[in-house]
């Protein structure tokens, strides 16, 4: 036996595809029709080329076709049935082998508008005048437009619940707050039995602004108590701003707000809270406005009384008395501690007498914070002796009485003496 008796053998297959497949080049489209008419029509492309294509891909501008009900693909050959005017991109066929693939040159379709029917598509609705909010009361047109042969028929919906009214256009007169919410519309071709929504729009109804008032806790404001004004309106979406006096109302740890404004709370009110209060109340579609005149009661403080403290018997008597209260003070007047007249803020009389000397008192009453404060005042009433002589004070008249009475006794005594004596 030889070595080559003992070798075993073995067979290599070398494919050589250039020799099987030839290139593909030369890719044509050939077209069954070029003259379509949109949603009537129906064209078949077919794609060739030379060498040995063994698969195909198609390309309607830079998108590959796949496809769909409306789009058939089989082997070299598209067809597509019911053409539209989204067809007329430029159509490329790319044949492939396992060497080699070459792409044809671009294929357009003529379309034309169909004599038949399309649509609808590109429905729009519009509101006129538009705006963000309106008035109630307000007129209200909306149109809604859409391309379609024939003319869509339109039906409307508001929050999504159909409408009675049908047509292009729904009017809304004399708008109600029921009839705020989203309004839509619907077109409908009743041929190629499609239908396509609007997108919502949202109308928005506002009631104006009335009755506006602002009014207090209590009808009487007193010092050191807690007050509340509450601004009251009727209305949609109401905003409030506070004023006082003509310029904006600052809240500070003594004057709040709360209830979005509706509240302005003196915690404790003052003297220097007095003036005018203006509540302005708005929405988007109206303003309205209430003022309020606070006045803070307080007092009385700082009794005074005034006038002169020596006269002269048959002289003119008056005094004064004056204090700081809101409202003003009621007045009372008294001598050493007993009540005379009047009751007003001026005592006098027309000629003094030595029994209107003493201590004078005003006691100064505030019938609403119902306190009472006084003061007191020491009169001397003097008699007169002469323009040219001093006047005598009443103490010095009852010296000058008691010398006299003095005199009067030792003269008695002496007398009585020299009578016992003879």
């Amino acid at each position: 036996m030889t070595i080559w008796d003992k070798m075993e053998t073995a067979t290599i297959y070398l494919i050589i595809f250039g020799a099987i497949s030839e290139p593909v080049s030369n890719v044509i489209i050939t077209l069954s029709s070029n003259e379509l008419v949109e949603f009537n029509s129906s064209v078949s492309l077919s794609c060739s080329s030379s060498g040995s294509p063994n698969s195909f891909l198609w390309m309607n501008g830079s998108s590959e076709v796949t496809a769909s009900d409306r789009v058939q693909l089989r082997g070299s050959n598209l067809t597509i049935v019911n053409v539209t005017r989204y067809d007329n991109l430029p159509f490329r066929c790319r044949a492939f082998n396992p060497v080699s693939d070459d792409i044809s040159g671009p294929a357009n379709l003529s379309i034309r508008e169909g004599l038949e029917y399309f649509g609808p598509e590109n429905i729009n609705l519009t509101l006129s005048p538009s705006k963000e909010h309106y008035l109630e009361g307000s007129n209200i047109t909306l149109n809604c437009s859409a391309n379609s042969k024939p003319s869509a028929e339109f039906t409307w919906f508001l929050n999504g619940n159909n409408l009675p009214d049908a047509g292009p256009e729904l009017r809304l007169m004399n708008i109600q707050l029921n009839q705020r919410g989203s309004y839509s519309c619907q077109a409908f071709n009743h041929r190629t039995l499609r239908y396509q929504s609007s997108q919502p729009s949202d109308v928005s109804v506002l009631k104006a602004v009335s009755g506006a008032s602002v009014k207090p806790s209590t009808d009487l404001q007193v010092e050191g108590t807690t007050v509340n004004l509450t601004c009251e309106a009727s209305g949609s979406m109401l905003t409030r701003k506070w004023m006082k006096d003509g310029l904006d109302l600052i809240p500070s740890d003594n004057i709040t707000l709360s209830e979005e404004d509706k509240v302005l709370t003196f915690k404790s009110v003052n003297r220097k809270n007095a003036g005018i209060y203006l509540c302005k109340i708005s929405n988007p579609v109206s303003t309205a406005e209430a003022s309020y005149s606070m006045v803070v009661n307080y007092g009385p403080e700082k009794v005074q009384i005034t006038g002169e403290r020596e006269i002269r018997v048959n002289e003119p008597l008056k005094l004064t008395c004056s204090a700081e209260s809101t409202p003003s003070a009621t007045y009372r007047w008294l001598l050493n501690g007993t009540e005379i007249l009047p009751k007003s803020a001026t005592f006098s009389k027309e000629n003094a007498e030595f029994s209107d000397s003493g201590n004078y008192t005003c006691e100064a009453r505030n019938n609403i914070t119902e306190r009472t404060s006084s003061d007191i005042h020491e009169l001397f009433v003097v008699l007169n002796l002469g323009d040219s002589s001093p006047a005598l004070s009443p103490g010095a008249i009852a010296g000058i009485v008691i010398a006299c009475l003095v005199v009067v006794a030792a003269a008695a005594s002496g007398g009585y003496y020299m009578y016992r004596k003879r």
